[in-house]
């Protein structure tokens, strides 16, 4: 194993003290001494508390791979080599193979092993997936009868590429895997210690890529190979090269070369590649786009046929030549000093002409494809389409605003048979909670509602013969279980029960809330209930604030904030470009109107808090209006302008944010400078009135801990009330590098409410 620069010594102001022996003095002086109900959730829960993932489901649907984790198995990660292309960071978990006809389970391990990429061999006699030992990733393919675990033997000089997916050759003989040359992770390893421990580093505009841009890059110099699984024999397919993607299609294997040339500012991690058909066999590849830029792409699953959407048409085309076809799209009119003026209904038409590629049938025959009416069919030969279920009300599509209806169901494509006859589509509302499951019949042309009620689906899996479904199932305020079904969805059995514990704890209810902002728009919220709650009584309230809530999602530090005795509200807001910053205050508040309406929420005893996007959402909030009587910005900015080009490991992620995604200033900070003051809550300190408290990871390169230490700072010298607590070894959220940590960090949350929306600002903590 590479050897890490050495860290140096944390001296806490105790003296030399191990960092949370003195973290823990400070947060147990201010517990009472006060048994937490058994029944309820405890701090001590939110470490058993276990998620299911289906890894692969066999071709005939019988057997599924299900790993099953909590959150002690991914602690101790390392945040210092965030970025680090040769570092892979713990996750293990529980790994089963379940029979879905009888339900039985069997483990792959007596222990939990971390594992990822699940494969089934197309006979369902082996199951591949990549397995690590040590600090690399092995090759590792197990057979289903004997139980007998294989890993594969490299040539000295080759390691498995952490980041490969193992694929099954048709015949199921052979397996394709990315392989790294050893040197490889010497060489990736020492650029990223120089980058980070220099002693000497240097930046220049002259070069092409960000150099933490050209670091990430490094993680795609593989080399395609091909595991012979009876002899344990590899052949390298190709030397070693930058491959972004590469898929097996029958008896070639797709490969998408990167060819990006610098650093793009239009795209969070931008790249480009070249795709290429490669024979088995042997020979030279064939270039089958030579660009992938700009555009939206799907292929057949035989890899014969691709479909892709750019600057507004839609094409199709075969990989054994031709020139990709035009499904649908307007040719535009070259420019005219003559030309009419763009009207309403040109731009309508336009809009209807903008589809999206979803999948391609089996033999590339059929594409299913949306655009704001819905989903449709294209014949790919013929190049007509049919319109097969219609998504949004007819009459708003005829509205001249191009967004989508946002209060219209959401529909998507889960699952389509390989005969071409069956389309999945989810189903579910977003004005009340109702989900569901349906199935759209080519050859009756009727759509089948199979399931529709208020349970959350997800990991919609459908065999490849089209007789079992393989899902996610989850109640309210529940984590989910694996679940399988018939074709029908009318014998729906579970296959997983994965928190047995979480039925001897009482867990509040929830109500999806729909309220007014002050600009009338028509907003939801999610509300979390304590366990005895009481109507009628007022109760502390803590809003948690993001973007858009709707699902009642299970979430642990919910549930613990619940257990003592707060209402939990999730709101949701209306972000405008350009205006971001007023979306909280109207939304957030015009929540808190509701609840205190209701005669649910304390008006007195208001708190709010938020990660990342919502700690940034938290800070700015409180500088417009001092409702809230405690504040808690978790990781998240308070300084747009010193935010802007931060965070390198990102490479332009900080930049992309507020120009173009999530931030929507939807200008440059020489364009309208204005804005990102107007939407950094350090300009405006001297507003705030509601305590705050700060929790950042001293190695977060997300949202590096120094915009959020701007703030304890400015408000420290206004005599304002803030504190600040800096996990040395933590990351971006909630700190998971120990066990203490978590603790500290449910602890801390509580203390802050504690002291300020049930004691008056005195101290004191129920330690559940």
């Amino acid at each position: 194993m590479r050897e890490l620069g050495p860290r140096p010594v944390r001296k806490s102001r105790a003296g030399f003290v191990p960092l949370f022996a003195a973290a823990m003095l400070c947060v147990t002086s201010a517990v009472h001494a006060q048994s937490p109900d058994a029944g309820t959730f405890a701090i001590g829960d939110l470490f058993d508390v276990r998620n299911v993932n289906v890894g692969d489901v066999s071709a005939d649907g019988r057997w599924a791979v299900v790993t099953i984790a909590s959150l002690r198995d991914r602690m101790g990660g390392d945040n210092y080599r965030y970025g680090d292309p040769t570092y892979i960071a713990p996750s293990t978990a529980e790994v089963v193979v379940i029979d879905t006809r009888t339900a039985e389970s069997r483990p792959l391990f007596t222990d939990r092993r971390q594992t990822r990429a699940f494969a089934w061999s197309p006979d369902a006699a082996k199951l591949a997936f990549l397995l690590r030992e040590g600090d690399r990733y092995r090759l590792a393919v197990w057979e289903r009868a004997p139980g007998r675990l294989q890993l594969a033997t490299l040539p000295a000089n080759r390691t498995v590429a952490s980041n490969a997916s193992p694929q099954w050759t048709d015949d199921g003989t052979g397996l394709f895997v990315q392989l790294q040359a050893a040197e490889w992770w010497d060489s990736a390893g020492a650029r990223f210690e120089r980058e980070v421990n220099g002693p000497i580093v240097v930046r220049s505009s002259e070069d092409p890529f960000l150099s933490w841009e050209e670091i990430r890059r490094l993680g795609l110099r593989v080399v395609p190979a091909l595991y012979d699984v009876e002899s344990g024999s590899i052949r390298e397919l190709g030397p070693e090269s930058l491959i972004g993607n590469a898929e097996l299609a029958g008896e070639s294997l797709r490969l998408e070369r990167d060819i990006t040339k610098e650093t793009s500012y239009e795209r969070i991690f931008g790249r480009d590649s070249r795709v290429e058909l490669m024979p088995l066999s042997g020979g030279e590849p064939r270039v089958i786009l030579p660009s992938t830029e700009g555009l939206d792409l799907v292929w057949s699953r035989n890899g014969e046929a691709y479909a892709y959407a750019k600057e507004g048409k839609l094409y199709f085309a075969r990989t054994d030549g031709g020139e990709p076809r035009l499904l649908a799209g307007i040719e535009e009119e070259p420019d005219s000093a003559d030309a009419p003026a763009d009207s309403a209904a040109d731009r309508r038409r336009r809009a209807r002409e903008r589809f999206t590629p979803i999948r391609l049938s089996e033999d590339g025959g059929t594409l299913i494809a949306s655009n704001r009416d819905g989903l449709w069919f294209f014949d790919t030969a013929a190049a007509t389409r049919e319109l097969f279920h219609r998504t949004r009300p007819e009459g708003a599509a005829e509205a001249e605003d191009e967004d989508d209806d946002d209060r219209s169901p959401r529909w998507s494509v889960a699952a389509w048979s390989r005969d071409g006859n069956d389309v999945y589509l989810t189903y579910a509302s977003r004005t009340e909670w109702e989900r569901g499951i349906h199935r759209y019949e080519r050859d009756t042309k009727q759509l089948r509602q199979l399931v529709r009620d208020g349970r959350m689906y997800s990991d919609f899996e459908l065999s490849d013969d089209g007789t079992t479904v393989v899902l996610a199932i989850a109640d309210g305020n529940r984590p989910a279980d694996v679940h399988v079904a018939d074709r029908d969805l009318t014998r729906v059995r579970r296959l997983t029960d994965a928190n047995p514990q979480l039925r001897e704890k009482r867990l509040g209810r929830s109500e999806l809330i729909e309220y007014l902002d002050v600009d009338g728009q028509t907003l939801n919220g999610v509300v979390y209930y304590p366990p005895d709650y009481e109507a009628g009584r007022r109760y502390p309230t803590v809003f948690i604030v993001y973007e858009t809530f709707f699902d009642d999602r299970f979430n642990a530090t919910v549930a613990l904030l619940n257990a003592n005795g707060y209402v939990v509200v999730q709101p949701s807001v209306d972000l405008e470009i350009g205006y971001p910053g007023e979306a909280w205050v109207k939304g957030v508040t015009a929540a808190a109107n509701a609840l205190v309406e209701r005669g649910v929420a304390d008006p007195d005893r208001l708190g709010v808090h938020g990660t990342s996007y919502g700690g940034y959402a938290t800070n700015l909030l409180i500088t417009q209006t001092p409702r809230f009587a405690a504040a808690i910005n978790i990781s998240g900015k308070v300084d747009m302008i010193s935010f802007y080009t931060d965070s390198p490991r990102l490479g332009v992620r900080n930049i992309h944010a507020p120009e173009n995604s999530q931030d929507r200033i939807g200008a440059t900070l020489w364009e309208q400078p204005h804005k990102y003051i107007a939407h950094s809550a350090i300009m405006f300190a001297d507003r705030i009135e509601t305590p705050l408290l700060l929790m950042t990871g001293a190695q977060d390169h997300n949202v590096p801990e120094r915009t959020t230490m701007e703030m304890f700072y400015a408000l420290r010298r206004l005599g304002k009330t803030v504190e600040w607590v800096s996990y040395i070894d933590g990351g971006h959220g909630m700190p998971t590098t120990t066990e203490a940590e978590v603790l500290d960090y449910h602890r801390r949350i509580l203390g802050w409410y504690e002291k300020h929306l049930k004691n008056d600002g005195k101290e004191g903590v129920a330690d559940r």
